[in-house]
C-alpha cells in the first residue's frame, strides 16, 4: 500500500472541510473567514465526527506561513501614499480610537481578575477592525462611494500600520515582560529606524530592478521574484529582532509603490488565499466549544464593549479631527468590530506562552459576533444620526460647525506647518540614511579594517571618514537642501513663515553637529568627534556644496521617480475628496453605454435642480471638459467628477447606469469603478498638458476685485479653470451656489479648478 505523508492526508483534510464550509458561507452571504474558522472546529481535536488531524506541528508551520503571506498581501493593499493620503482627519481619528481601545481592553482585562500580560493583549485584540470584512460589508450594502467611505478607508489604513507596531511592541513585552517606558522607547525607536531604512532602501532599489527585468517578468517569474523579496525581507527582519510578519508587511508596501504592484498581487493572490485559508482553519482548531462556553459572560461583556467602546471613540475621533457628526456616527458604527489582526495578535500571546489559552477562542467567538453585527450597524447610522441630530442642543450644534470652519481654516492658512513638515521629513529620511551608513561601516569595515592596518584606533579614524565621504550628499541635504517657499510672495501676515525659515535653518545645523558628533563619537572618542563634526559641517557648506547638490539630486530624482511609478501608469485609485466641513465630497462617476443620458446635455437633465448635484468635470478619452457648462452633452464612458451629498449622489448616481439596470432600482447605488480622479485630481486636460485639478479654498478679500459681482460676472470660471461649488457666509454655508448669487467681502470660496491658476489669481491680487 502507497504511503501518503500525513501532511497531505492533513491539507486534503483542511481544504476539503474549508471548501464544502465557505462555499455554504458564500450561499449565505457571510464573510469567508468565519467558514475557515468553522471548518478549523470541524477538523479539530475538540470535534470528532470528521477525521481528526495528525501532523498538528507541520499544519502550524504552514499557519505560520499564511500569516507571512496575509501580511503581505496587506502590504501589496497599504502603500505608503495611501498613508499620505489619507490625511489628518483620518490620522488622528485612528491614533485616539486605537489609544483609548486599547486602555479599554487593559481596564477590561483586569476588571475581569485576568492577569496584566492577558489583559495587554485583550486591548491589542479590540483594537484593529478587519480591513477585508468592513470593505466587503460596505461594498455589498453599496455605501463604498459615500463621505465617510474616506474617513473608514483612512482609520484603517492607520491601524493597519499600527497594528504592525503593535506586533513588534506586544513581542518585546512577551519576551522580556518589561513595561518600563525606556525599554519600550528603546523598541520603539529601533523600529522606526528600520522601518524608514527599508522604505528607503527599498523605493531607491526595488523598483528600479523590476524595472530592467521588466521584459522578463511573465507569470511565473512574477510569483517567484516577488515571493523571494518577500521571503527575503521576513529573514532579514528575523534577523534583526523583529517578527516575520512586519517584514512581509514591509516587503508588500514596498512592492505596493511599482509599477508592477497590481501584477504582483494578482499572480500571488491565490498562493496567500491558500495559505490564508490554512492559518484560519488552523486558529478554528484552537477553539474549544467547552471554554467558549464556560467564558460565556467574558465574551458578551467584551463584545459589547467592542462595538460600544469602537463606536464611540471613532465618533468622537472624527468630530475631534473636524469630521461631522453625522460622517463620524456612520465611521464609528462601520468600525465596531474585529477581524483577522485580532486573530494574528492573540496567535502571538499564545506562540511567546505569555497569555492564558482562554483568550484566543474568547478573541475569535468576539470576532465572528462582531463580524455577524457589522452590517446591520453600518445600516442603522442614518437613523442613528438623524436622531442625535435632533436631540442635539442647538448651541453644540452651532459650536460643533464652528469648530470645523476654523480647522478648515487653520489648516489652510498655516503655511509655516507645511514647511516645518517638509524640513522634518527630510531630516529624518536623510539622517536614517546617514546612521545607516555609519553602522553598517563600523559593523562590517572596522573588524576587516583593523586586521589589515594592524592598529585598531586608526583603522576606526580611516572608516570614520570614509563614511563621512559616503554620508556626505545626504548630509549636505539636512544642513542645506532645497527651500521652495517664494518669499517675495508672502503677504505680511504670513512674514512668520520667514522666521520659521531661519529657526528651522538653525535645527538643520544643530541637528547634524549632533549627529556627527555622535556617530564619531561611537568610532573615534568624543572631542575627536566633535570637532570632525565642525569641520566636517564648514567643509559641506562652503567647499563641495555644488558637487554634493548635483550627487544628491541624483539619488533624490531616483528615488522620486520610482516612489511616483505606479502614479504615472495611472492605475493608482484612490478615494474621493471631501468638501469640509460640509457632508459634500468630490468623487468619480462613469456614464454607462445605455444610460438614458447619453446624448443630453447637463441642461436637459437639470443636474442641478433635480437632484443638488454639480458637474465640475467631465473626462472624455484623453480629453477634459474642466467646468462644463450646462449645454455640454453626455457620451458613453465620459467620467463625471460630481460634488454632493451622500443623498444627492444615491440619487444621481443611478441615472447614469444602464438603462435595464437603472430602471426600478433608482437610489439603490451609484455608478462608477471605485476610483476617483486622483483623489479629485487628474494629470491630463484636453491640450494634453499636464493640469492639476483639485478643491481649493479662496478667501474673498478687498484685494481681489470680485465683491458685489455674481459667480457668473466674476469671472473665476475663466480664471481658475473652474467652479466655485461652496461658499462660507457669516457662519452659514451655501452648497453649488447658484451663478446668479452676489459674491461678498469676507466669503470663503471653495473652487474646484487648477490649484495653480488658484494661487496665480492669490499672488496678483496682493
Amino acid at each position: 500500500m502507497i504511503h501518503l505523508p500525513d501532511l497531505l492526508r492533513d491539507l486534503a483534510i483542511i481544504l476539503g472541510a474549508a471548501g464544502v464550509v465557505t462555499v455554504l458561507f458564500k450561499w449565505l452571504r457571510q464573510p469567508v473567514v468565519l467558514g475557515y474558522i468553522l471548518a478549523g472546529v470541524f477538523v479539530g481535536p475538540h470535534f470528532h465526527l470528521l477525521p481528526s488531524l495528525r501532523d498538528v506541528v507541520g499544519v502550524r508551520v504552514w499557519a505560520e506561513a499564511g500569516v507571512v503571506f496575509l501580511l503581505f498581501g496587506l502590504g501589496l493593499e497599504f502603500s505608503f501614499k495611501k498613508l499620505a493620503r489619507v490625511g489628518m482627519p483620518a490620522s488622528v481619528t485612528g491614533l485616539f480610537e486605537i489609544s483609548l481601545m486599547l486602555l479599554l481592553g487593559t481596564l477590561i482585562g483586569k476588571l475581569l481578575g485576568w492577569s496584566t500580560m492577558d489583559s495587554i493583549f485583550l486591548g491589542g485584540v479590540m483594537s484593529i477592525s478587519s480591513t477585508t470584512i468592513i470593505i466587503r460589508a460596505l461594498e455589498e450594502l453599496k455605501m463604498k462611494k459615500h463621505g465617510f467611505a474616506r474617513l473608514v478607508f483612512g482609520v484603517l489604513v492607520v491601524e493597519d500600520l499600527v497594528a504592525i507596531l503593535l506586533l513588534v511592541v506586544l513581542s518585546t513585552v512577551g519576551v522580556t515582560r518589561a513595561f518600563q517606558g525606556n525599554e519600550l522607547l528603546v523598541s520603539f525607536g529601533k523600529l522606526s529606524f528600520f522601518l524608514v531604512l527599508w522604505f528607503v532602501s527599498g523605493i531607491f532599489l526595488i523598483p528600479s530592478m523590476l524595472r530592467r527585468v521588466r521584459v522578463h517578468l511573465s507569470e511565473e517569474t512574477t510569483v517567484i521574484v516577488s515571493l523571494g523579496l518577500c521571503l527575503s525581507m521576513v529573514l532579514f527582519a528575523t534577523k534583526v529582532g523583529f517578527s516575520p510578519a512586519l517584514g512581509a508587511f514591509m516587503m508588500g508596501s514596498i512592492l505596493a509603490e511599482t509599477s508592477e504592484a497590481e501584477k504582483i498581487e494578482y499572480v500571488t493572490r491565490p498562493i496567500r488565499d491558500l495559505f490564508a485559508a490554512v492559518f484560519f482553519v488552523s486558529v478554528g482548531m484552537l477553539i474549544d466549544p467547552h471554554v467558549v462556553i464556560q467564558y460565556a459572560l467574558p465574551i458578551a461583556v467584551i463584545t459589547l464593549s467592542t462595538m460600544i467602546g469602537k463606536f464611540l471613540f471613532v465618533s468622537l475621533g472624527g468630530i475631534v479631527a473636524g469630521r461631522s457628526l453625522r460622517q463620524s456616527i456612520h465611521a464609528g458604527l462601520s468600525l465596531a468590530q474585529i477581524g483577522e489582526f485580532s486573530f494574528i495578535i492573540a496567535t502571538l500571546g499564545l506562540t511567546l506562552k505569555v497569555t492564558s489559552e482562554f483568550l484566543y477562542p474568547i478573541a475569535v467567538a468576539v470576532s465572528a459576533i462582531t463580524t455577524f453585527i457589522a452590517p446591520y450597524l453600518i445600516r442603522s447610522a442614518d437613523g442613528v444620526a438623524k436622531y442625535l441630530e435632533e436631540k442635539m442642543p442647538e448651541r453644540l450644534n452651532h459650536f460643533l460647525t464652528q469648530y470645523q470652519l476654523a480647522l478648515q481654516r487653520a489648516s489652510s492658512q498655516e503655511r509655516w506647518k507645511k514647511q516645518v513638515r517638509s524640513v522634518a521629513i527630510h531630516l529624518v529620511l536623510n539622517g536614517v540614511v546617514v546612521i545607516a551608513i555609519f553602522l553598517a561601516m563600523d559593523e562590517l569595515i572596522v573588524p576587516i579594517a583593523e586586521d589589515f592596518l594592524m592598529q585598531r584606533s586608526m583603522a576606526r579614524v580611516v572608516i570614520a571618514f570614509l563614511a563621512l565621504f559616503l554620508s556626505a550628499p545626504f548630509l549636505w541635504a539636512m544642513v542645506v537642501g532645497r527651500d521652495h517657499t517664494d518669499v517675495d510672495s508672502l503677504s505680511s501676515e504670513e512674514r512668520f513663515v520667514q522666521k520659521t525659515a531661519i529657526v528651522m535653518q538653525g535645527v538643520r545645523v544643530l541637528t547634524v553637529v549632533a549627529l556627527l558628533a555622535t556617530l564619531f563619537g561611537r568610532m573615534t572618542n568624543a572631542v575627536f568627534g566633535l570637532a570632525i563634526a565642525a569641520g566636517s559641517l564648514c567643509g559641506i557648506v562652503l567647499l563641495v556644496s555644488r558637487r554634493l547638490e548635483q550627487t544628491y539630486s541624483w539619488f533624490e530624482s531616483r528615488f522620486l521617480w520610482n516612489f511616483t511609478a505606479r502614479d504615472r501608469d495611472g492605475r493608482a485609485g484612490s478615494d474621493s475628496m471631501p468638501l469640509a466641513p460640509w457632508d459634500a465630497h468630490l468623487i468619480e462617476l462613469v456614464v454607462e453605454s445605455n444610460s438614458i443620458c447619453v446624448g443630453q446635455s447637463l441642461m436637459d437633465l437639470k443636474v442641478r435642480e433635480r437632484y443638488g448635484v454639480t458637474v465640475a468635470l467631465i473626462q472624455r478619452g484623453r480629453r477634459r471638459i474642466t467646468a462644463p457648462t450646462r449645454h455640454d452633452i453626455l457620451f458613453p464612458g465620459d467620467r463625471l467628477l460630481v460634488i454632493g451629498t451622500d443623498e444627492q449622489i444615491q440619487k444621481f448616481g443611478p441615472i447614469l447606469q444602464e438603462r435595464d439596470r437603472w430602471e426600478g432600482v433608482a437610489g439603490d447605488g451609484v455608478a462608477g469603478d471605485g476610483d476617483s480622479l486622483n483623489k479629485g485630481r487628474g494629470t491630463s486636460s484636453s491640450s494634453g498638458a499636464n493640469v492639476d485639478y483639485g478643491l481649493v479654498r479662496m478667501d474673498l478679500t478687498a484685494s481681489l476685485p470680485f465683491a458685489g459681482k455674481s459667480i457668473r460676472d466674476s469671472g473665476l470660471r475663466e480664471l481658475t479653470k473652474g467652479l466655485v461649488v461652496g461658499i462660507e457666509r457669516e457662519n452659514r454655508r451655501i452648497l453649488n451656489p447658484d451663478s446668479t448669487l452676489e459674491l461678498m467681502n469676507g466669503d470663503v470660496l471653495w473652487v474646484v479648478g487648477d490649484p495653480l491658476a488658484i494661487e496665480k489669481l492669490k499672488k496678483a491680487s496682493r
